[in-house]
């Protein structure tokens, strides 16, 4: 077994490596950029190595730094993480040459499983069902709708080198497949310096289903069962689980076998994942195999027991598998939620900055620990209480993951958990996510890869989910502003006739963007360890639990526990519970009555300013003052987190003045320019 590593990567997956290393008595070695010089994978490891600079292609993405790295360190072995460098074949291949270990499977491996075309006809050669279409590079937009018509529309048009949703499209039709081809081959070769295109089937109401191999160097290899993740948004996984609500046992075999059948044509060492694309019928087909460790790798070490980051260390070390296909076992249901650093109702633009308050729920589970008996909640992340999510990386700040006897204890556990996450200073996707888990069909296990883009055409916002209880919502609001009252009322010096008097009757104000309002009369009376809250015609009892200082308040609403998150926002109080949120003013009946009579105070228009919406660096300023614009064109480029997000202009203006320089750092909201 190796005496000290070097975890290749940052951040949350950094953190997971290491606490696996620490139980095996492997000591550990951490790389970080300039960015990351205080990120708590690098607290968490027994020695660090600087990089370089903030951009991933000056540190992290630099094979030699990596080598040097291990050399000076004497780490006789480097796990790689996922994304950065765990599926690039020469550096797999350069670290080996080096005499270094690499934690992950042949350089040869990774180079047949890379190449999308390659792959899908390795896999023909192992008897794996593929998809019917055509492999071959295609020259022409032309040849592309005659082949798309000799398959039957609709068809997937993708690039050989794709990935994340870059180089794919989808064609009813053959305008579709002509056009589509051409942008997928420019979009192909601008993103990845490769322009092949092939064309496949499309499956109607797919389902994205992954299975987990794990081979060693001794010809052993078996299958760690499946994992849903059909739950994306534009081709970018949301939630998963395992095992799939969709499959039956006949199928999860056949898939298993077929998988296994793949990695060993390929020789696979390591831990890898085999993706499947699944048809409503449960006709299944190959779709690409990862050669790495997966985002989602804990709902599988959940049901099965097994540390998957123990096993590659252990095969890379060259020992043999420990157990056989029948010994692994598939116990309970769990489920992971990506939380990331992203506005869901900004259309999920990214949001970096600081961490100004970072609550994960209670946690009873831990990465490279057994899973108690009865499941728990564990989070895995790479992130502590003020500390920054840099814009120069991915957006994850969090994976929540919880384990259950069945799937709808998993789905309360989790709807519990996110409830309780607190997050702020930086927006977080945790609302959308709540959302999601509250969804009549998500909860029947009735969605396919196109749910989200159904369910939510028009973008995510807190009106798009309802809360089955709006008056829960509200008594929360009620008695919030009551126990404020009731910790005035204990203050010491107060003037004699003057003193903080405490209600039972207040009136809750519910108001819109345009002025609208609503009142709503709300009781609330002290019964001792719980309130009597009248509310619409009904009396609820609520007892809570927490102090008042804590954001996420857990207690009884009608015996029932919940967890919701009660924050005290100006004149009012901000409520979230399962993906519903709302904003309640509390006064008493008199001074309601008198607010009622203030003038509204509309917000100010913003037609003649461009925004920024989310903080990032401004790469590119397309325009100069003066000019005169058209609705549609370019007015700036931001980048953040790896991402370049364009602004267009919204009606005919001309530009008056350029208030933010280009190379300038950006806040939220921060005017870019200012139009005339």
């Amino acid at each position: 077994m190796f005496k000290k590593i070097l975890i290749a990567n940052r951040g949350e997956i950094a953190c997971r490596v290491i606490k696996t290393a620490r139980r095996m008595g492997i000591a550990t070695v951490a790389v970080y950029s300039e960015a990351d010089k205080d990120a708590r994978h690098v607290e968490l490891a027994d020695e660090a190595v600087l990089l370089g600079p903030a951009p991933s292609r000056e540190s992290y993405l630099v094979a030699d730094k990596i080598i040097a790295a291990c050399k000076q360190t004497g780490a006789e072995a480097v796990h790689p993480g996922y994304g950065f460098l765990s599926e690039n074949a020469e550096f797999s291949r350069r670290v080996e040459e080096q005499g270094i270990v690499f934690i992950g499977p042949k350089h040869a491996s990774i180079a047949a499983m890379g190449d999308k075309i390659a792959s899908k006809e390795l896999a023909a050669k192992a008897k794996v069902n593929t998809i019917p279409g055509y492999n071959n590079p295609i020259e022409s937009p032309e040849k592309a709708v005659e082949i798309a018509k000799g398959i039957g529309y609709p068809v997937m048009i993708k690039a050989s080198a794709g990935g994340g949703g870059k180089g794919l499209r989808v064609a009813w039709n053959d305008k579709e497949a002509f056009e589509g081809f051409s942008s997928c081959r420019n979009e192909a070769r601008n993103s990845f310096g490769d322009d092949r295109v092939f064309i496949e089937k499309f499956v109607e109401e797919p389902r994205h289903i992954e299975i987990q191999v794990l081979g060693d160097g001794h010809g052993n290899c078996v299958y760690l069962w499946e994992r849903e993740c059909s739950i994306q948004r534009r081709h970018q996984k949301v939630i998963e689980e395992a095992p799939s609500p969709f499959l039956d046992d006949k199928t999860r075999k056949a898939m298993g076998e077929q998988a296994v059948a793949l990695a060993k044509a390929v020789n696979y060492e390591s831990a890898g994942t085999v993706e499947f694309v699944v048809g409503k019928d449960k006709s299944f087909y190959f779709l690409e195999m990862n050669t790495r460790l997966q985002v989602e790798h804990p709902v599988t070490e959940c049901i099965t027991g097994l540390d998957l980051v123990e096993q590659m260390i252990r095969v890379a070390a060259g020992q043999k598998l420990a157990f056989g296909q029948k010994d692994i076992q598939r116990n309970g249901w769990a489920m992971e939620c990506r939380i990331n650093a992203e506005d869901p109702f900004r259309n999920f633009l990214p949001s970096t900055g600081r961490l100004v308050k970072y609550r994960p729920p209670a946690q009873n589970m831990e990465a490279a620990q057994p899973v108690p008996d009865g499941g728990g909640v564990r989070v895995d992340t790479g992130v502590y209480e003020g500390g920054e999510i840099p814009m120069f990386y991915d957006s994850m700040i969090a994976k929540l993951i919880v384990h259950g006897r069945d799937r709808n204890e998993a789905i309360a556990r989790m709807r519990e958990a996110l409830n309780g996450f607190v997050i702020r200073g930086i927006s977080s996707n945790i609302p959308f996510q709540a959302a999601l888990l509250a969804h009549p069909r998500f909860v029947k296990g009735d969605f396919n890869t196109g749910f989200i883009a159904e369910q939510y055409p028009k973008g995510f916002s807190i009106e798009a989910v309802p809360h089955d209880r709006p008056s829960f919502l509200l008594a929360l609001a009620a008695i919030s502003h009551r126990r404020i009252r009731e910790r005035a009322a204990t203050l010491g010096g107060q003037r004699r006739a003057h003193e903080v008097r405490i209600r039972e009757d207040f009136v809750v104000v519910l108001s819109d963007g345009e002025g609208r309002r609503d009142q709503i009369p709300v009781g609330v009376r002290d019964a001792g360890k719980l309130y009597h809250v009248s509310i619409a015609g009904q009396t609820h009892e609520i007892g809570i639990d927490s102090p008042l200082r804590d954001i996420a308040v857990h207690g009884t609403f009608d015996g029932q526990p919940f967890c919701a998150q009660i924050e005290r926002s100006g004149l009012g109080y901000r409520i979230q519970h399962n993906g519903s949120g709302v904003y309640a003013r509390v006064f008493n009946p008199r001074v309601a009555q008198l607010e009622a009579l203030m003038p509204f105070k509309a917000p100010p228009d913003l037609s003649k300013v461009l925004l920024s919406p989310m903080p990032g660096l401004l790469v590119d300023v397309a325009v100069q003052v003066g000019q005169t614009v058209r609705a549609g064109e370019k007015l700036a480029a931001i980048e953040a987190m790896k991402m370049e997000n364009i602004l267009f202009a919204q009606q005919d203006c001309v530009v008056d003045e350029i208030v933010a320089n280009k190379g300038e750092s950006l806040a939220v909201d921060q005017v870019i320019m200012k139009f005339r």
